[in-house]
């Protein structure tokens, strides 16, 4: 069990809040975002605390963090934040469902947000700050890379590799073997069927190359 502070004050917050609350040992003491966006002293019934001084009201030698922080930028700002975090001397938790699927062996990352339905198969593995949303298979000798966001009901296939800062939409499916280069965007909805290019873009059944890099778009 760990006493937290919790990053954000929107939806993605107010989620893990619930989460957390009903389905793990851990206590939230309090919310932390950025001091431009302080724009009320609770949330929830707790404290908000700028995030530039956290560590004075909330040393990190008696609490942990958890940053839900959702997929925009292309995870880029999940990222920032991730490292700011562990600079400040933080130990991340991560959260995984009592309704999730997994096996013993199973290798999870700190600041993983791994939500109700997902079924991740024997001998995968998920890196630091995943964020996979509720219902998705993430297939047996997978491996999920760094500061990658899995939205919902995507089907990814045995012996995938997703690469670092991937954002992954909807109810894609990804063909077994396949190797999805860091810092993609799959739309959602799209069919992988072969490997892909770094910071690309596809979308389509079966995907096509969009001409945009991903973070050339908004997202």
């Amino acid at each position: 069990m760990a006493k937290i502070v919790l990053f954000g004050i929107g939806q993605n917050a107010d989620v893990a809040h619930v989460y957390l609350a009903q389905d793990s040992p851990h206590e939230v003491a309090a919310f932390t975002v950025d001091a431009a966006y302080v724009n009320e002293k609770e949330h929830r019934s707790l404290p908000v605390v700028p995030f530039e001084n956290i560590q004075d009201a909330y040393p990190p030698e008696q609490f942990s963090m958890f940053l839900p922080i959702s997929y925009r930028g292309v995870n880029q700002i999940r990222k920032r934040k991730y490292e700011e975090a562990k600079n400040k001397g933080y130990s991340l938790i991560s959260y995984v469902s009592s309704r999730a699927t997994t096996w013993p062996g199973l290798t999870v990352g700190d600041n993983c947000f791994i939500l109700e339905n997902n079924v991740i198969q024997p001998f995968a593995a998920i890196g630091n700050d995943v964020v996979l949303w509720s219902g998705n298979h993430i297939g047996h000798h997978s491996s999920i890379g760094d500061h990658c966001f899995l939205a919902s009901h995507i089907v990814v296939s045995g012996s995938v590799t997703i690469g670092a800062g991937c954002f992954i939409g909807v109810n894609a499916a990804i063909r077994d073997g396949i190797k999805i280069a860091p810092g993609c965007v799959i739309g959602a909805g799209a069919l992988i069927l072969r490997d892909t290019e770094e910071r690309a873009v596809y979308s389509g059944l079966p995907a096509k190359l969009l001409p945009s890099k991903s973070d050339e778009i908004e997202l």
